[in-house]
């Protein structure tokens, strides 16, 4: 069974080709660009051959048109009815999804309505579904959302302390995001430990340009760092993470700035880039610390310091743990940053392996035999966990 999986950006469209009977990656690639002049097609086959191709792409229904055709005059498909399904990632399902559903008149409308609870994101994501049923009219579409992995967590975990109204009429709440991230990952480590899943407690470090942290007992999301929006939570690439919210109307005083131009900055202008004044790249931050940039080392100790304090807070929330896990483009590769965290770690009994340590992008445990908790990296593949989605809920129509 062929699965398209789909996860469409404002002027992206990412995407893969997987065979979810053998889980094997057929193809992959973004149409990037998309409306913009320069618009692109960057796709890779089977052979792992990458190809570039520049196309004017007006809309994402040009998109998704220019990735079927690339599919089959590639030699990957033969016709577009090898496509058994459509995967949709969708970032926020808000309260109305706790798990991935089959795509209706009725999912549409809810997931619009999450719209205002991330407006750069969802509305992207129905252009994609609204492409593909203009093309694939016949073809059954799944969405799988990225805040539904982490519904299981308690009501203690998810309020903020706001007037209970705020939740009642605007659903103002901790939402969490990476949920396939995390699902994937904790279930990938207990099967790569031997842990029992439905006994155990795992912390998974979504660490890259944007970074999250799950405490996860019995294979239940019980707290993650992100929020309402992925804005919350530890120091990013460019977003800031927790923060007073009384700076925003310190600085709008001070800059004569309004809400959304702050919140926008804290997005794109802030974490680890705008401590450093350099990049949001953690490559750039290393070679600028080596030559002695006091900044970019001040940068890289702030998010190692913001990852510590969650996963010792999770510590106590889940009562002990079993294993921690890194992930994603940071956790999975820079073994600089997971060593920083990792060496305060040891009030847990946690012992690093620092040759095992250098491993980039693959399984592997970095702590020793006798440490007391299990540290591994475990890389992500958030794809394959809608394309595993996509499968049950296709199979059972």
């Amino acid at each position: 069974m062929n699965i398209l999986v789909i996860n469409c950006g404002s002027s992206s469209l990412k995407f893969q080709l997987i065979d979810a009977n053998t889980e094997k990656l057929l193809a992959s690639g973004i149409c990037d660009r998309i409306g913009i002049e320069g618009s692109v097609l960057q796709y890779k086959g089977k052979d792992g051959v990458k190809k570039t191709q520049e196309s004017r792409i007006l809309n994402h229904s040009e998109a998704i048109s220019l990735v079927l055709k690339t599919l089959t005059d590639s030699g990957t498909i033969s016709a577009l009815d090898e496509i058994a399904a459509v995967g949709h990632r969708i970032v926020h399902g808000g309260e109305y999804f706790k798990e991935s559903v089959l795509i209706d008149d009725e999912v549409i409308k809810n997931i619009n309505d999450c719209s205002a609870l991330a407006p750069l994101h969802n509305p992207a994501h129905l252009m994609g579904i609204r492409a593909c049923r203009e093309i694939m009219p016949k073809t059954p579409m799944v969405a799988v959302f990225d805040t539904a992995f982490h519904q299981s967590i308690p009501p203690k975990a998810f309020m903020y302390g706001v007037p209970y109204e705020w939740y009642e009429k605007h659903k103002v709440r901790k939402y969490g995001f990476h949920g396939t991230s995390h699902k994937y990952v904790s279930q990938r480590t207990a099967e790569f430990l031997g842990l029992d899943l439905q006994n155990s407690k795992i912390i998974v470090c979504h660490l890259g340009n944007g970074s999250s942290i799950s405490a996860i007992k019995n294979g239940k999301c019980i707290d993650t760092s992100m929020g309402l929006t992925p804005l919350e939570g530890l120091i990013m690439g460019t977003r800031s993470g927790d923060l007073d919210p009384a700076i925003l109307d310190y600085i709008a005083d001070r800059e004569g700035l309004n809400t959304k131009a702050i919140v926008n900055i804290l997005n794109k202008k802030s974490g680890v880039l705008g401590i450093s004044g350099i990049s949001s790249d953690f490559r750039d931050l290393l070679d600028a610390d080596l030559k002695g940039n006091a900044r970019a080392k001040l940068a890289r100790a702030a998010f190692a310091y913001r990852v510590v304090k969650y996963i010792g807070s999770f510590c106590a929330v889940l009562i002990g743990v079993d294993a921690i896990s890194f992930c994603a483009g940071v956790g999975e590769n820079a073994q600089f940053i997971r060593g920083m965290i990792v060496e305060h770690l040891d009030f847990l009994g946690v012992k690093l392996d620092n040759e095992a340590n250098k491993v980039c992008g693959k399984e592997a445990i970095i702590s020793t035999s006798d440490s007391k908790v299990k540290v591994c990296v475990v890389p992500t593949n958030e794809e394959l966990v809608i394309a595993r989605d996509t499968k049950a809920i296709v199979e059972r129509l």
